[in-house]
């Protein structure tokens, strides 16, 4: 059982990373990932929907026709989406304002709906939630250090303002990594996420290349 959670913790994180190994959401990532606190409250909003709907989708399973499955789990997203964009309007307007039209695009992440078609559909209310939230999590870290390089290049700074986006309990975030900066502006903008996330995909690759000759060769000396 412990290798079954660990498994799909680590496919969460880093295996099957749904920015870095499966290629999704990167229109809201390149968009929203100017600065590692938009990154962080965009990635934590698409967690609690990943999260509940893995929980809702596996809780229901048995009673959703395989015919209509898909429409099912569509308004099923959509009604979390449309719960967690109203919150955020009440409890953390500046955030809201500054991801905007993003938040309602949750609903269309393929990765929301294909893990509650692969994942949480197939398997029980406990692996679908630690299934949810482990994807959850390794997009949240891979918005947050994709716009923690650029925020760093681009001006400096780390989490800035997320006192006022976050809430006063996120202010042991924010950090100035060189004073005075006057920043690079290329990285704020659209071609520097592309720059950052094309070379945190090279050295993801090539971490996995050297983990699995380092594997290859245990198994020989074995």
């Amino acid at each position: 059982m412990n290798e079954k959670y660990a498994r799909i913790t680590r496919d969460g994180l880093w295996d099957n990373n749904v920015v870095f190994a499966q290629m999704l959401a990167l229109c809201p990532l390149l968009a929203v990932t100017s600065s590692a606190t938009n990154g962080l409250g965009m990635g934590l909003a698409t967690t609690t929907v990943l999260l509940l709907s893995n929980i809702i989708i596996s809780s229901v399973r048995q009673f959703v026709s395989p015919e209509v499955r898909i429409p099912v789990y569509i308004v099923l997203i959509a009604t979390l989406v449309t719960l967690v964009d109203m919150s955020l309007n009440a409890w953390a307007h500046e955030l809201y304002k500054v991801l905007g039209l993003f938040i309602a695009l949750i609903v269309v992440n393929c990765a929301i709906l294909g893990r509650a078609e692969s994942f949480a559909s197939k398997n029980s209310v406990a692996d679908a939630a630690l299934d949810g939230l482990m994807m959850g999590l390794g997009f949240t870290a891979s918005l947050v250090l994709i716009g923690g390089v650029r925020e760093i290049f681009g001006s400096g700074t780390l989490f800035a303002n997320a006192h006022l986006l976050l809430g006063p309990a996120f202010a042991f975030l924010e950090t100035t990594i060189v004073p005075e900066y006057k920043g690079f502006l290329l990285m704020i903008l659209p071609p520097g996420g592309f720059m950052v996330v094309g070379l945190l995909l090279a050295a993801k690759r090539v971490l996995d290349q050297r983990r699995a000759a380092r594997i290859a060769l245990i198994a020989q000396e074995a």
